[in-house]
């Protein structure tokens, strides 16, 4: 993710693995805008991510996700990014009991139309 990031122009380090919230920083060439950025990925297609309980805690104008999905094809693989502002997926979030858990996630459906949202960083330059 913070290769992609890079390609796309922008200067992006990933955190420590104790760093609660956020995967990578970044910011655009001239450090006029920063971000953190959480990932949540999925190695098959699944129609959900699953989330900590505390994503509504995490809500910040610059914090955003980016919910990958990674399909391994004959000819490699096709990877999808979707782009989502944190106050997003605070209000998609579900929560789903079982009789031994909770689970919270957010669905494919809520997220599509983020699909590719670069443009949410705002220009790298």
């Amino acid at each position: 993710m913070a290769a992609e990031l890079s390609r796309l122009g922008f200067i992006a380090s990933p955190t420590s693995r104790s760093a609660i919230g956020a995967d990578i920083l970044v910011t655009d060439q001239l450090c006029q805008r920063s971000y953190s950025v959480q990932v949540k990925t999925n190695a098959k297609i699944f129609s959900f991510w699953l989330l900590n309980k505390k994503v509504k805690d995490q809500v910040s104008k610059s914090h955003i996700y980016v919910f990958v999905n990674i399909r391994k094809q004959k000819i490699g693989e096709s990877i999808e990014f979707y782009i989502v502002h944190s106050k997003v997926v605070a209000e998609k979030m579900v929560c789903e009991e079982t009789p031994k858990a909770k689970f919270y996630s957010i669905s494919l459906k809520d997220v599509e139309r983020y699909k590719d949202r670069w443009s949410l960083f705002g220009a790298p330059m």
